[in-house]
């Protein structure tokens, strides 16, 4: 691991910022070398500003993952090497507001009926029923659930922070 890499982790870490973060900021870095096939510290940045342009039109990124390379490479330029520079006041992924696709009460009792394990089933149903994104979902404990209160505590959810959701009766009964 080359210094500068491991000095961004320990950056990142400073900071705060979620293992998960972590590995996608640095693997932004990584792309950006792997583009130029030359350290990011030697970068010039209009050779930044060809590569952000290169994202939008020649690969045609998402807007997550447009946003996803700005800050992992923001991050490594201003915070690790202190090279504040102007591109990134100029850089600014697109914002594309689209609804998300939701699912009718029929559409969710079919999928739910394809799962035949009555385990997974089950934490489908309260996963849906909760509203809890996969990743609380999925780690929780039979402990977890306070039918006294009707609640889910969730723990470590988005942000690392802990929650409660309330729980339905029909769902603690299920």
């Amino acid at each position: 691991m080359t210094t500068r890499r491991r000095r961004m982790l320990e950056d990142l870490q400073l900071r705060g910022l979620a293992p998960k973060t972590q590995q996608c900021d640095v693997a932004a870095v990584h792309q950006l070398a792997q583009y130029y096939r030359r350290p990011p510290d030697q970068l010039s940045e209009a050779e930044l500003r060809q590569y952000f342009l290169s994202l939008l039109n020649e690969k045609n990124v998402a807007e997550s993952t447009f946003r996803i390379h700005l800050y992992g490479i923001r991050f490594f330029y201003e915070l690790t090497l202190k090279r504040p520079w102007p591109v990134f006041d100029r850089v600014r992924p697109r914002n594309i507001q689209k609804l998300p696709v939701v699912f009718s009460p029929r559409e969710v009792r079919d999928l739910l009926a394809l799962v035949k394990n009555p385990t997974a089933r089950m934490c489908l149903r309260l996963i849906y029923a909760c509203g809890l994104r996969l990743r609380e979902g999925t780690p929780l404990q039979i402990s977890d659930i306070d039918s006294q209160r009707m609640l889910v505590l969730v723990r470590q959810g988005k942000g690392g922070k802990d929650r409660s959701v309330p729980l339905a009766d029909r769902t603690l009964q299920l």
